[in-house]
C-alpha cells in the first residue's frame, strides 16, 4: 500500500504528522477555502506553506502533486478505500471534503446539485473576474493608461456581486439556512476584492446590502476567522 513518503512532495515539505490531510497552500482567497473547510470539519491536517516568493509552486516536487503550479493541494493518507489521495483545484477539494464527512453539503441530491452549481458560479466567474480586476486595480495592472481593461472587470464583478446580492435576500447563506462549501468558496473572494484589493469604492460595494451582511456573519465564524490565516506565513 502507498505512503505518504512515496509521494515526491513529502520530500520538501516533510510529514510530521502522516496519519493527517496534509495541506500545501498560502492564505490566499483560493488557498483559505481548504483551510477553512478543514477548521468547518474538525479534521485532523497538517499545513504547509508554499511560498511564492521563493517560487515553492513551480518546485518539481510540488509539481508532482498539482502540475498547474496553483494552490492549495491537499493529500490525504486516508482517502477513497484507504488509500492516499493527491488532490488540487480548490473547488475539488471542497466537494471532496465534504463528501467525505457528509458536511458542509445538502443531503438531498437536488439540493447538493444546487450548492455544486453555486461552486462552479464562482470558480468560472467570481474568482477570475475579481482577480483581474485586483491585477488592473491594486497591482501592475494600475500603472496601465488604459483603463478600459479595468473598467471591464469593474463592470463583471459589479454584475457578479449584484447576482449574488439577489441569491441572498431573504436567507441566511446561500443555500438558505444552511452553510456549505458554497459560501466557503465564495466569500473569502468578496473578502479579498473590498479588503486586500481595495476595490470596494469601485464597485460601489456599499450598495451590496445582503453581501455585506453574509460576510458579516462569515467572518465572524470561529473556523473562519482562523482558517484565514493558514498556513502562517513565515
Amino acid at each position: 500500500m502507498a505512503e505518504l513518503s512515496d509521494f515526491p512532495i513529502t520530500r520538501k515539505w516533510p510529514a510530521q504528522h502522516p496519519d493527517r490531510i496534509q495541506l500545501y497552500s498560502l492564505p490566499t482567497p483560493n488557498g483559505v477555502k481548504a483551510s477553512i473547510a478543514l477548521e468547518e470539519l474538525g479534521l485532523p491536517y497538517e499545513p504547509h506553506l508554499v511560498s511564492f516568493e521563493t517560487n515553492d509552486q513551480t518546485s518539481p516536487e510540488f509539481l508532482s502533486l498539482n502540475p498547474n503550479n496553483k494552490i492549495p493541494a491537499i493529500l490525504d493518507p486516508n482517502g477513497p478505500d484507504g488509500k492516499p489521495l493527491a488532490l488540487f483545484e480548490s473547488g475539488a477539494i471542497l466537494v471532496y471534503l465534504a463528501s467525505k464527512t457528509g458536511q458542509l453539503m445538502p443531503e438531498d441530491a437536488a439540493g447538493r446539485y444546487e450548492t455544486l452549481q453555486w461552486v462552479m458560479w464562482q470558480m468560472g466567474g467570481v474568482g477570475p473576474m475579481f482577480g483581474q480586476l485586483g491585477f488592473f486595480h491594486k497591482f501592475a495592472g494600475k500603472d496601465y493608461e488604459d483603463k478600459r481593461p479595468r473598467d471591464r472587470y469593474v463592470a463583471e464583478s459589479k454584475r457578479l456581486l449584484g447576482v449574488l446580492d439577489q441569491r441572498l435576500a431573504g436567507r441566511q447563506w446561500i443555500m438558505g439556512d444552511t452553510y456549505t462549501i458554497a459560501d466557503i468558496a465564495t466569500l473569502p473572494w468578496v473578502r479579498n476584492l473590498v479588503g486586500f484589493y481595495g476595490a470596494g469604492e469601485l464597485v460601489e460595494f456599499d450598495q451590496f446590502k445582503e453581501v455585506q451582511r453574509v460576510l458579516k456573519a462569515f467572518v465572524a465564524r470561529p473556523a473562519v476567522d482562523k482558517g484565514l490565516n493558514i498556513p502562517a506565513r513565515g
